[in-house]
């Protein structure tokens, strides 16, 4: 977590909606709180970290709608009251076992924020230690539920899942120690990783190309690639069936996915060295290789030279969404990943069917570049915490390229989070 600066905080600040990774807090001091208030925190920090980790921002109040939007920051003296250490020791009093908590006082626009950073646990969940009041009860599993809230699990689901995740983990650490016994140096991170996964990936995209019937290749297409890359290059970091198992996970908390389908899965196989999905009826190709790589590869149609933003706007909900999950799965919560996008053949091609505004005619948005490169770094509880917003930014920054305004995007945040949820 140390590895962020002043854009990715301002990211989480201004997030502004609420979720299972994220809850936001009016500006406080600490050493004002009473134990009732104080314990607030633990519980967000227990659900938390018993779900997928997550941030609580504390300077950002409501407005009278209920929406996190008053960025007020916090004073000198407020934010000094968020000593890291002894709020550690006053949450983790309450944890059994510890939770691995961090507090960062970054500075955004030039106010000074708390933000709590509740790592997910490693190998066993965390239990509530002692009970206080109304706020934390003995003996509960607290967990993050969708509609942000922080309570203790009480459905058979709720704590089957917390089961599940802690015997993975488990299995998992467990693989990890016999792989090291029985490849000693085979799982040591490798120099010139950019390298190493370019190769691999060019490998990928060349094995695709061939298998292209020649009549579609008359049809005229853009070339898609997304690639995501862990910043070490270890040849045997995962099993097939660990990359399996957190793929099917990951595509579980999806809704009817177009990116990755459950036809993607079930016909999916395994390579020497990775996950690979190649469906007959469709143009795509993508594979999860050993070494914690995504590439997908498809082809995207462009009937008269053009590509509805409908289509980019859903395909990156997805994406984003289902990549947070499948990192998260991975362990990669901290270790940040490099993600590229790029689109070949796209020069003349028109962005249509984008949202105007009321009093504008119909315009043209063409790209006038042959190839669009996208490229940022991001870790998966980055992600995971705000799909919303990285997908927008990367929807923002492509349409970008088709010179298309970026305040001509219409609710995109929503959209976004009714796209991947599938709501009309």
């Amino acid at each position: 977590m140390s590895n962020y600066n002043e854009t990715n905080w301002k990211n989480i600040v201004y997030r502004g909606v609420e979720s299972e990774e994220l809850d936001y807090k009016a500006a406080i001091d600490w050493k004002k709180l009473n134990r009732v208030g104080k314990s607030k925190f633990v519980r967000h920090c227990l659900a938390m970290a018993n779900t997928k980790g997550g941030y609580i921002v504390v300077g950002v109040g409501e407005d009278s709608a209920g929406q996190a939007s008053l960025f007020t920051g916090l004073t000198a003296a407020q934010a000094k009251s968020f000593d890291p250490t002894t709020i550690g020791n006053f949450v983790n009093r309450y944890a059994d076992p510890e939770i691995d908590l961090t507090i960062e006082r970054p500075v955004v626009d030039g106010k000074r924020y708390a933000i709590f950073v509740i790592r997910p646990f490693s190998n066993i969940p965390h239990i509530c230690a002692y009970g206080l009041n109304e706020e934390l009860q003995q003996g509960v599993f607290y967990i993050r539920t969708a509609d942000a809230a922080s309570r203790g699990a009480h459905r058979a689901s709720e704590i089957h899942t917390i089961i599940q995740r802690a015997l993975r983990n488990q299995r998992e650490l467990l693989g990890r120690m016999i792989r090291g016994v029985l490849y000693e140096n085979r799982d040591m991170p490798i120099e010139n990783a950019a390298s190493h996964f370019k190769e691999d990936s060019s490998n990928g995209k060349q094995f695709f190309l061939r298998r292209r019937k020649p009549e579609e290749k008359q049809k005229p297409a853009i070339l898609m690639q997304l690639m995501i890359c862990p910043a070490q290059y270890t040849k045997d970091r995962f099993t097939l069936s660990e990359i399996k198992r957190a793929a099917n996970n990951s595509l579980s908390l999806l809704s009817e996915s177009h990116f990755v389908t459950e036809n993607d899965m079930n016909e999916s196989y395994f390579s020497n060295v990775a996950l690979r999905s190649l469906p007959n009826d469709e143009l795509k190709m993508w594979q999860i290789f050993k070494t914690g790589m995504f590439h997908y590869i498809s082809y995207w149609p462009i009937p008269n030279k053009k590509i509805k933003y409908q289509y980019i706007m859903r395909f990156f909900a997805e994406a984003v969404s289902f990549l947070a999950h499948l990192y998260s799965e991975l362990a990669y919560d901290e270790e940040l990943l490099d993600i590229s996008i790029m689109l070949n053949e796209t020069e003349g091609i028109e962005l249509s069917e984008a949202p105007q505004l009321k009093s504008q005619k119909h315009s043209e948005y063409l790209c006038r570049i042959p190839d669009i490169r996208i490229k940022l770094e991001r870790s998966a509880a980055d992600l995971a915490s705000g799909y919303t917003e990285h997908a927008a930014n990367i929807i923002t920054e492509l349409c970008e390229r088709f010179n298309f305004p970026d305040a001509r995007h219409d609710n995109l945040r929503k959209n976004i989070i009714a796209c991947v949820e599938k709501r009309s």
